[in-house]
């Protein structure tokens, strides 16, 4: 396939890392329901008390690296081997996209396998191994915090993202609860004449209108869309599979 294929825009959120055994935020069970927002995830926090914001995220890195990319995962990146044009635009802040060998891939929360800058949030710095501690400095001479997005802070990739979801012939959704924002806001800038399909267990109750929704997790969905796409050369719309 040529760069004039048919683009599929994929926008994956905590639901598709879950099935890799990395902890959500917003589940009844999830990483909120141990941590108070505002004590770990602020700016606030951070000025307030670094040391305990270093280690929360130190905890989240090394579930990270002991994760792997599950099917869902494999499967996008299959897409991209077969030689459809596939992009990611991803909530989450793991790498298991890259992992499973996507190439495409705009992380809008931030990387937690990277340290970045506190004055200069381009100064980025990768965390092959270990943390990030007090005393640890960018080229600056200002303290490493962690490479990601906290709530009350703008999102600097949000107009890259907007960008490449005005380019999708198709938007697959998945994982996502939709309840962030501004990500959630990126479904608006898919153009009118393309398709949009989410993938979630609540899929029937999350879904928009006009989105064709299919109610399973993403392991099992993503893989059986894949399937379909995979045998027919092409990108389309199982009407026999969604509803909308």
């Amino acid at each position: 396939m040529t760069s004039h294929s048919p683009h599929l825009v994929v926008f994956t959120g905590a639901g598709i890392s879950a099935e890799s055994g990395i902890q959500t935020f917003r589940a009844s069970d999830g990483l909120w329901a141990d941590h108070a927002i505002e004590d770990v995830a602020t700016p606030q926090a951070w000025r307030r008390d670094p040391e305990r914001v270093l280690r929360f995220y130190d905890e989240r890195r090394t579930q990270v690296r002991r994760a792997r990319p599950n099917a869902a995962h494999q499967a996008l990146a299959s897409l991209e081997k077969q030689g459809f044009r596939v992009s990611v635009v991803t909530q989450n802040i793991d790498d298991l996209h890259e992992r499973a060998g996507s190439r495409d891939v705009l992380h809008l929360h931030g990387e937690i396998l990277k340290a970045r800058s506190s004055v200069d949030e381009r100064m980025r710095y990768p965390l092959p191994r270990g943390g990030i501690k007090l005393g640890d400095i960018c080229d600056k001479g200002s303290q490493l915090r962690p490479d990601v997005v906290w709530f009350g802070e703008p999102v600097p990739r949000y107009v890259e993202a907007c960008e490449i979801v005005e380019q999708a012939d198709l938007l697959l959704v998945v994982g996502t609860s939709l309840a962030v924002m501004p990500a959630a806001a990126l479904l608006e800038r898919a153009p009118l004449d393309a398709e949009v399909i989410l993938v979630d267990p609540a899929a029937e109750r999350l879904a928009p209108p006009g989105v064709a929704r299919l109610p399973q997790p993403a392991g099992r969905g993503v893989t059986e869309l894949v399937r379909h796409w995979s045998r027919e050369g092409r990108l389309w719309l199982p009407e026999t599979l969604l509803g909308a």
